[in-house]
């Protein structure tokens, strides 16, 4: 069987309730299949948490069902991960990642739930691209940068990309005629839940305001046999990842550069390394100053 086709998406009205709508309704349903398949933590995320110094505090901006929380996995405990999301269902099973006990928050990707440079470091992995417009793109990056370290602090970001390789099984279509594309593209990326894996009912606000109690059971209702939900998603095409960066560090006047080549007393950001992997584009952030 073919997989679903991924659609061109249409970001109509506003933002926020378009993201309600078609990311954080839809991850709430999804939870405990969503999170069934994802397990498996990617390299270069591993190995950047595992070279972070031991004692170092940091935040998962959009930590899902928390498989980065217990990371690294050869020195358990060298690090503490907070872990923030904005469904609860995904984190009822992120508070027991890796069976220990996690600090984990309710809250959204853009929201000031930190004083700034509150954390040694940061990731957001596969999160960022569901934000529905250029401007909530650039204002979670903002709020990445400021939640750490001026003179330390480390941020690695991952997002999707209109390049996709094979194994992805995903083909980008283009609402684009122009031969370059640099500002990716909007698409639903549909998920078919198993039908031994019936949806979870939303939260309601009362609920949502009470993160210690269990997650609601999942419906017992019947439902239809391979039942499909679109995830709104906004596919980043090669360098837009950079560029976003580029414009939130002059943003915040922070120049971009290693620390020896500005003047003492300067604070900045470094870009320590960007790229491609496996269906995703990533950048890592290294903050120096004062």
């Amino acid at each position: 069987m073919s997989p679903p086709r991924v659609a061109v998406a249409l970001v109509e009205g506003d933002p926020s309730t378009y993201e309600t709508r078609y990311v954080h309704d839809v991850y709430e349903q999804i939870a405990s299949h969503f999170s069934a398949t994802r397990y498996k933590p990617w390299p270069i995320i591993s190995h950047f948490l595992s070279e972070l110094p031991t004692g170092w505090v940091g935040l998962d901006s959009g930590t899902g069902n928390g498989k980065y929380l217990p990371l690294p996995a050869e020195r358990p405990g060298a690090v503490w991960t907070v872990g923030l999301d904005r469904s609860l269902s995904l984190l009822e099973t992120a508070k027991m990642a890796g069976g220990v006990t996690r600090e984990v928050v309710w809250g959204d990707v853009l929201g000031k739930g930190w004083r700034r440079g509150a954390f040694d470091y940061a990731v957001s992995i596969a999160t960022i691209h569901h934000l529905a417009t250029p401007e909530r793109r650039r204002l979670a990056v903002r709020r990445l940068l400021e939640s750490v370290s001026s003179t330390h602090g480390r941020v690695l970001i991952y997002v999707w990309a209109t390049e996709q390789d094979a194994l992805s099984k995903r083909s980008i279509p283009s609402s684009r005629t122009d031969i370059c594309v640099t500002e990716g593209q909007d698409v639903f990326v549909p998920w078919v839940l198993s039908p031994s894996m019936p949806p979870q009912p939303r939260k309601s606000r009362r609920q949502e305001g009470h993160q210690s109690k269990p997650a609601v059971g999942p419906d017992t209702s019947p439902v239809p046999a391979r039942q499909k939900f679109s995830r709104y998603y906004h596919m980043f095409s090669e360098g837009e990842l950079r560029r976003l960066v580029e414009y939130v560090a002059n943003d915040l006047c922070l120049p971009i550069g290693r620390k020896e080549d500005h003047p003492v007393g300067t604070s900045g950001v470094e870009i320590v390394q960007s790229g491609w992997e496996r269906s995703n584009y990533y950048i890592e952030l290294r903050r120096w100053g004062l």
